[in-house]
């Protein structure tokens, strides 16, 4: 089983249930995980950069990188990179063991968000950006549900919030609480864009998630037996 806790929004989405994504065993499903990583990773950082594009309000942390964006003059993809591979060091004393998800999300999400953002034209009208609001917060939730499903690891700052939650006691809500009002606080106060569409991504993406987690879950691969009983057909078991 992939035993995962990860959260969205604000909201604990557990890995380990019966609509959760199940680690098979063997390699039999191992292509379509990777390929299910990959194109999660990149669809999120190009869903976070529809949000950009949008200026309606970011998701939080993506509030903190912009505002660094700002401050440094780097591209946000640029400083989304960097804060992951810092957010990883902390894993150190915490003891967090990443994933190849865990790496890959520090650099196909920054990458991705650039990507979008240079190919994506600049919009002003509100009747366009209400639309690219929208998609990218359900993009986003699909983009969870396929990288999640793929069982590679949580990303970098999941991994520190489960992290401060084990070392500390509290309990994840509190602790995700806590590290997303502290950066999108920061954020704000750098620059980053706060509005309808944090709110709107808060609300939303944890129920968005939850949904994707079940579309997307890897099954095992079905054991079939070499041997078949004869007589009496119409009683045996089939795999649904």
């Amino acid at each position: 089983m992939c035993q995962a806790t990860t959260t969205t929004g604000g909201h604990p989405v557990s890995t380990h249930s019966a609509s959760a994504p199940t680690e098979p065993s063997g390699s039999g499903r191992l292509p379509r995980r990777l390929v299910q990583l990959y194109a999660g990773l990149a669809l999120y950082g190009a869903s976070s950069a529809l949000l950009v594009e949008a200026g309606l309000g970011l998701e939080p942390w993506n509030v903190l990188h912009q505002g660094l964006a700002e401050l440094t003059g780097l591209t946000i993809g640029v400083v989304s990179i960097v804060v992951g591979a810092a957010v990883l060091l902390l894993w150190i004393p915490l003891r967090q063991r990443p994933g190849l998800g865990t790496v890959s999300n520090v650099f196909v999400v920054g990458i991705a968000m650039d990507g979008t953002l240079a190919l994506v034209p600049d919009v002003h009208s509100l009747a366009v950006r209400i639309p690219l609001l929208l998609a990218g917060v359900v993009l986003n939730g699909a983009a969870t549900g396929l990288y999640i499903c793929a069982c590679f690891g949580p990303g970098p700052r999941d991994g520190l919030m489960t992290g401060l939650h084990r070392r500390t006691g509290r309990s994840v809500r509190l602790v995700r609480t806590v590290l997303e009002v502290a950066v999108v606080a920061t954020g704000f106060a750098l620059g980053g864009t706060v509005g309808v569409g944090t709110v709107l991504y808060a609300v939303a993406i944890g129920p968005l998630a939850q949904l994707f987690l079940r579309v997307f879950a890897v099954r095992p691969a079905p054991v079939v037996s070499a041997v078949v009983a004869p007589g009496q057909p119409e009683r045996a078991i089939l795999p649904g």
